[in-house]
């Protein structure tokens, strides 16, 4: 092989090692799809949001916290664009599944006589609530969750429930609840 070839090898491998590293150093990236931090944002919010419906309810009254609360779950729950699987921890039958808003605002702040068992679970005096994840699956505009959520009340008292979570990222780029499944964990005899 010629030294010219050489040269020519060298510099085309030059070449083309420069233009990718041009064409990847600072490419911007678009992707739909949700992230983990996404995820654990939603949790963080949603335990927040349960806090905050019990301080309003404290300070400024029930039409104030329901308010708050239909609020809320119209941001946060998917309602407006199908039926969201909500069942809720303490909902009996023949209304323990929860498919629209109505149902999911009589859970978490009570007042109607469609749902007559509802006292307003986010009305308890919640003061923190966090959450704790066996396993989140990510899948393209969608996550699930499966974990323990922790309610600590005004006395310190903490009750521990098994939640699951389906997530999916709207056409906003907002994460939104589709599912949500609540029980209270098994206790042996």
């Amino acid at each position: 092989m010629s030294h010219l070839q050489n040269i020519v090898k060298i510099s085309a491998l030059t070449f083309g090692l420069t233009l990718s590293s041009i064409a990847t150093a600072d490419a911007e990236v678009f992707s739909t799809n949700i992230t983990k931090a996404e995820v654990l944002a939603a949790q963080q919010a949603w335990g927040s949001a349960i806090v905050n419906i019990g301080n309003t309810y404290d300070d400024k009254g029930a039409k104030e916290a329901r308010k708050l609360a239909a609020d809320i779950i119209d941001k946060t729950y998917a309602y407006d664009l199908g039926p969201v699987l909500f069942k809720p921890t303490l909902a009996p039958l023949p209304v323990n599944i929860r498919t629209t808003e109505k149902g999911a605002l009589s859970y978490f702040v009570g007042g109607d006589t469609a749902f007559p068992s509802d006292s307003g679970f986010a009305l308890k005096g919640w003061q923190k609530v966090e959450s704790e994840n066996a396993a989140i699956h990510l899948h393209g505009t969608t996550a699930l969750t499966m974990g323990n959520v922790m309610f600590t009340d005004k006395t310190g008292n903490i009750t521990t429930v098994d939640k699951t979570w389906g997530y999916m990222k709207d056409d906003n780029g907002d994460i939104r609840i589709i599912l949500h499944h609540s029980s209270l964990p098994y206790s042996a005899p």
